[in-house]
C-alpha cells in the first residue's frame, strides 16, 4: 500500500506527480527545484542560494514523512552545467552529518523553469 506525501512547506507539484510516495518503508521523493513554497517564486540569486532552497524543499518533504537526511540512501542531482558541481556539492554535503547516501550527478540540456539544479531522493525508514 502506498501513501502519498505532500506538504505545503515544499512547492506544489507542477505536473501530474506527487512530492513523494511512501511504499513499504521507502520514501521516493520527486525531483525538487528552488521554488520558494510561500511565494511560488524561484530562488536563483546565486548557485548557493538555489542549492539551499532545493535542499530545504527536500527537507520539508522528509519531515512530512517523519524522516530526516540520515534516512536518505540515494540521491540524483541534475545540473544545468557541470561547472556548478563543486558549489552544489558543498551545499548538498552540509545537510548530511555522516554516512552520505549513494548518488549520481548529471549535467542535462534543460531543467524545469530554466533552473540550474534539481535533486531527487530515496529514503528508508
Amino acid at each position: 500500500m502506498k501513501t502519498i506525501i505532500n506538504t505545503s512547506k515544499a512547492p506544489a507539484p507542477i505536473g501530474p506527480y506527487n512530492q513523494a510516495i511512501l511504499q513499504n518503508g521507502m520514501l521516493f521523493i520527486s525531483g525538487q527545484i528552488a521554488i520558494v513554497p510561500e511565494t511560488g517564486e524561484l530562488e536563483m540569486s546565486n548557485t548557493q542560494s538555489e542549492a539551499h532552497q532545493v535542499m530545504k524543499n527536500l527537507q520539508a518533504i522528509l519531515t512530512e514523512a517523519k524522516l530526516g537526511f540520515e534516512h536518505v540512501v540515494k540521491t540524483t542531482i541534475l545540473l544545468s552545467d557541470m561547472s556548478l558541481f563543486s558549489t552544489v556539492n558543498e551545499v548538498y554535503g552540509s545537510y548530511f552529518e555522516k554516512e552520505y547516501p549513494a548518488r549520481e550527478t548529471f549535467a542535462v540540456k534543460g531543467l524545469p523553469k530554466g533552473v540550474n539544479i534539481e535533486i531527487s531522493m530515496i529514503a528508508i525508514n
